[in-house]
C-alpha cells in the first residue's frame, strides 16, 4: 500500500512543498513559524514525517512493535494514532541534522521545541517558547502525559 496520500515522506521534502500531505495538512501554525525559521536560517530545512493518517500512524506503531518486541518497547519511539501528534498535525520531524542543530539553537524563538530527547528531529509548537524558553525534552514519548490519553 502507497501511504504517500496518508503522510508517509520516502524522501525528504522541503518545508514550502505544499503538495505533499505530511506538510499540506499540518497546523497552519506549526506550519507558518517552520516556514519562518526556515527562510531565517543558513541551511535547508526539510520534513522527513509530518501529518500523518491514523491508519498510517497504525501501520509505523505495529512495525514499531514487530521491531522492538512489545508495545512498551515501541511507545519509545512511535505513538498510537490515539495520541500521536503527528496525526493531529501538530509535530513535524526535520532534517538535516544541521536543521536541528539550527533549530536547537534558534528553534525557541519561533515556538519550535524538540519534545523527545530521544528524538531530535521531532518539533512541535510551543508558542510560549518565544518569550520563556522550550520546557525541558521528556526522555522519550513514554513520559509524555499525552501519551497516557
Amino acid at each position: 500500500m502507497d501511504f504517500t496520500a496518508h503522510g508517509a515522506v520516502p524522501e525528504p521534502v522541503p518545508v514550502f512543498d505544499d503538495a505533499i500531505p505530511a506538510v499540506a495538512n499540518l497546523a497552519p501554525a506549526l506550519l507558518g513559524a517552520l516556514r519562518r525559521a526556515a527562510a531565517d536560517a543558513a541551511v535547508g530545512f526539510f520534513v522527513n514525517g509530518g501529518w500523518r493518517s491514523p491508519d498510517y500512524q497504525d501501520h509505523l506503531f505495529r512495525a514499531a512493535v514487530a521491531k522492538y518486541g512489545s508495545p512498551a518497547e515501541a511507545a519509545r519511539w512511535v505513538a498510537t494514532p490515539g495520541t500521536s501528534a503527528h496525526v493531529s498535525g501538530d509535530a513535524v520531524d526535520v532534517g538535516p541534522a544541521e536543521a536541528r542543530a539550527w533549530l536547537a539553537e534558534h528553534g525557541a524563538g519561533y515556538g519550535l521545541c524538540q519534545v523527545y530527547r530521544n528524538e531530535p528531529w521531532h518539533y512541535e509548537l510551543r508558542p510560549d517558547a518565544v518569550d520563556r524558553g522550550c520546557p525541558p525534552p521528556y526522555p522519550d514519548p513514554s513520559h509524555d502525559p499525552r501519551m497516557r490519553r
